[in-house]
């Protein structure tokens, strides 16, 4: 097995379990891209085990302390203990939708497992970890005997680690199924639906939004398959607009409607030229919702990100009076929550709206956060008040 020798100061000795190319000191032995390495710092001491890929910034991923091989025994050690935390946190229950496997926080660098019911999805954005999918699958059945099993690795990560997309079903035949939460129906497609099937992460913050929607005019920007528009329908919005640039999520949320019995306004529009046109004719809403997409996938975008996301924060500010409620979200890593707490004082000060903070949200706790590791705290949630001039 061959290695690296880890530089001094490095993050691996702050917390974190990725190496980047710039804080290597040596490599030795002769490692390939997608190999399973050991560590070792500068006074050669061992730091554990990690997957190698030399072609990403990110040339080494720790995933044990020890010395490990990716087999199938360990990816069945790594799922049961996965899974035993999602029971101790209240997640295995009907209709049992939640991840099972959230990257580095379960120990699975670049492995994200998620459940529908019966059917399952999975995600391997690293090159060791893809090599050594088998083992994955192998665990899933042996552990869960799931009647569908789908590969959905068509994120930009594989990019970044040399990889082609790629979509496989490898057991059953994948559905599309509607899955009912706090009586709203939503649509999981493992197959062909948004990210590996659904929307999980926003589960609970349908409900902390549609706690402030009763007898107030509703605006859900981005509203992909409907999630937050249909909730705030559910809890009494006197008026819902949903709007998406997809027309097939757009025929999944009325649907859903359809099924729950609501009533909303689903409209295909790009969202940010909603946002300026309803601004630019004086419409005003009472609570809009904005969970865009992610608006960057590096850190070199940064800039062009807040800028994107202060446009539409602006206009949306502009459309509420005193007392209208914004729910706001933020999927990318790279814009941490000071940051995004920034950028939406910069728009309120544009925008002569005063502020008051409601409440802060993030993603459930089926994506669990290690404080070591900030990419995985990536969903970033505020809901704020409009308040009057002092």
């Amino acid at each position: 097995m061959g290695g690296l020798v880890v530089k001094p100061r490095a993050r691996i000795f702050h917390g974190h379990d990725w190496v980047y190319g710039t804080e290597v000191k040596k490599v030795f032995g002769d490692p390939q891209p997608g190999d399973v390495i050991s560590l070792k710092d500068f006074k050669d001491r061992p730091l554990g085990s990690a997957i190698y890929n030399p072609a990403s910034q990110i040339v080494a991923r720790r995933f044990s302390r020890r010395k490990q091989a990716l087999d199938a025994d360990f990816f069945r050690r790594r799922l049961e203990r996965a899974q035993a935390y999602r029971e101790k946190i209240g997640m295995v229950q009907a209709p049992f939708v939640y991840r099972v496997v959230w990257s580095e926080s379960d120990g699975l660098p670049g492995v994200v497992v998620d459940r529908y019911g019966d059917q399952w999805t999975f995600q391997t954005s690293t090159l060791g970890m893809d090599r050594c999918k088998n083992g994955l699958i192998e665990a899933l059945i042996d552990l869960f005997q799931p009647a569908v099993i789908v590969e959905r690795n068509e994120g930009a990560g594989r990019a970044a680690e040399g990889m082609e997309p790629v979509t496989h079903v490898h057991r059953g035949e994948p559905r599309r199924e509607q899955l009912w939460f706090d009586g709203v129906a939503l649509t999981a497609d493992p197959a062909g639906g948004q990210k590996t099937g659904l929307y999980i992460d926003q589960l609970d913050n349908y409900r902390s939004v549609a706690a402030c929607a009763e007898g107030r005019r509703v605006l859900d920007c981005f509203t992909n398959q409907g999630g937050f528009a249909l909730h705030c329908a559910k809890a009494g919005a006197s008026e819902v607009t949903g709007v998406d640039v997809s027309g097939p999520a757009l025929e999944a949320a009325r649907e859903n409607a359809a099924a729950a019995g609501l009533t909303v306004s689903f409209e295909e529009h790009n969202a940010f030229d909603k946002l300026k046109h309803a601004q630019a004719a004086g419409e005003q809403y009472d609570l809009i919702v904005l969970d865009p997409p992610s608006f960057t996938r590096s850190r070199a975008n940064l800039g062009e990100a807040l800028r994107g996301y202060k446009e539409i924060h602006l206009r949306a500010l502009k459309m509420l009076e005193p007392g209208g409620i914004l729910a706001s979200f933020s999927c990318s890593h790279h814009v941490d929550r000071a940051t995004y707490m920034q950028m939406l004082i910069d728009a309120s000060v544009d925008a002569k709206r005063g502020l008051r903070l409601r409440a802060t949200l993030g993603q459930r706790a089926d994506h669990p956060v290690i404080p070591g590791i900030p990419e995985s705290d990536y969903l970033h949630g505020l809901i704020v008040e409009v308040i009057p001039a002092w």
